[in-house]
This record gives C-alpha cells, sequence and structure tokens, in this order.
C-alpha cells in the first residue's frame, strides 16, 4: 500500500513544526503540504488532494468546523482528524456528525499522536483492501476506528470526571445485562438527559457499547453495555 499523504492545516508555527515533527514519527504516513490558513487549505486539498488533513479550529480567517463543512459540501473525499484546544463537548459532537476520524486536545503528546494514527491506517487498510464487505468486515474496520481510550484528565468542557466515574462504574457493576439512560441516572443521581450525555461520549470513547433493545411491552429502548478489556 501507498504511503497516507497528510496535509497539516495549522497557523501556529511552532506547533506546526511539532505535528511535523510527530508525522515523522510514524510509520506509513507521508507529508505532501502545509496550509496556515483556511483560504490557503482550500486551494492546498484542491490541488494535492491529500488522504488526511490535520486540521486545528482556530484560524485569523475563520472557524476550522465551518471550513469542514464547506468543504464537505465541495464533495473533496479527504479524512480528518482535528488537533484543537477546543473542549467543548459541543464541538466534539460537531466533529462526529461533520465525519472527523478523530478529536485530539492540545497540548498534544507524541502517543496520543500515533495511536491515532495508527488507528486511521488500520481503518484506511482494511477500507482499501476490500471491494465488498460483510458485516464482520464493517465491524471490525469500525471498532478500530472508534476504539480511542480517554482518561479523566482528558474529559471535554461539560464532562465531571466525578461524574463520569460513578457512571463508569454504574456499568461495570451492570456488565452484560446492560442498563438505559433513565436508570443510569437514577442510580447516580442525575437527569436521563445527563445520563446519557455521559453514556454517549463513553460510547465515542470505545469504554462501552450501545443497542436497541425492546422491553416486555416492545417499546425499543438504548441500552448501554461495559465492554472489558480482552487480555
Amino acid at each position: 500500500m501507498r504511503l497516507i499523504q497528510v496535509l497539516i492545516i495549522e497557523d501556529n508555527e511552532r506547533i506546526l513544526k511539532l505535528h511535523r515533527l510527530f508525522l515523522e514519527k510514524v510509520d506509513g504516513f507521508e507529508l505532501v503540504g502545509i496550509a496556515k490558513s483556511l483560504k490557503e487549505a482550500e486551494e492546498t486539498i484542491a490541488v494535492l488532494q491529500p488522504d488526511l488533513i490535520l486540521l486545528d479550529l482556530f484560524f485569523p480567517d475563520g472557524h476550522g468546523m465551518s471550513f469542514l463543512k464547506h468543504m464537505r459540501m465541495q464533495d473533496i473525499n479527504f479524512d480528518v482528524i482535528l488537533i484543537t484546544a477546543d473542549k467543548d463537548v459541543n464541538s466534539l459532537q460537531d466533529a462526529l456528525r461533520n465525519g472527523a476520524f478523530d478529536y485530539i486536545v492540545k497540548p498534544v503528546v507524541f502517543d496520543r499522536f500515533k495511536e491515532s494514527l495508527e488507528k486511521y491506517k488500520t481503518f484506511k487498510t482494511g477500507i482499501s483492501a476490500k471491494q465488498t464487505i460483510e458485516q464482520k468486515d464493517a465491524d471490525s474496520i469500525f471498532m478500530s476506528a472508534q476504539q480511542v481510550e480517554y482518561t479523566d484528565d482528558d474529559v471535554p468542557k461539560g464532562i465531571d470526571p466525578l461524574t463520569l466515574k460513578k457512571v463508569k462504574d454504574t456499568l461495570v457493576e451492570y456488565g452484560e445485562r446492560g442498563i438505559c439512560a433513565q436508570e443510569t441516572g437514577k442510580l447516580i443521581g442525575a437527569s436521563r438527559i445527563t445520563a446519557r450525555r455521559y453514556l454517549e461520549y463513553l460510547v465515542s470513547g470505545g469504554f462501552i457499547s450501545a443497542d436497541i433493545t425492546y422491553g416486555s411491552v416492545g417499546r425499543p429502548e438504548r441500552k448501554y453495555f461495559y465492554k472489558p478489556e480482552k487480555n
């Protein structure tokens, strides 16, 4: 497989050099371009057509999320990993809705950077090797892409580490039985909406899984299941 071509979009010279250095240490990737503004980025993407973009959110000439939405409308194919100081949970949700592969919060450490790129490489390799897929292929590709481990120190704005721990402990206790947002809320002393926000955050980090089940009266219900680590 050819090297994965990467474009870095970052206006801070020091951070740009750091990300470039990090990228050079990860096998399978090639830096094909750098853009220091969103205007320059749009022109560069049109010419280079990179596989992967490492994108900041804050620029003097606009916001990275608006730029991403704009580029998606241009029907240009590329994947994106957001690298930003923005810890707002709404930004994380917006990133997911707009097809971001990963969301890395600055300051970036090399291990987290490498983990993200390695997962992307696995994802890209899996997609490139298939013309048609079975369900097991889709499961393998998506699970490898989505399982990024979060620590309590990395939680975004709006996620309280103590409440998050309560939710995790509850999920571990229920294990394979699973638990819904309403029941989780009762056990941790929070509303169903709050509990669901924490549960969905854990789903996005790969700590738990979610599925639709049907109760005794046939009403669909989203339940959450703890996923123990495999040795």
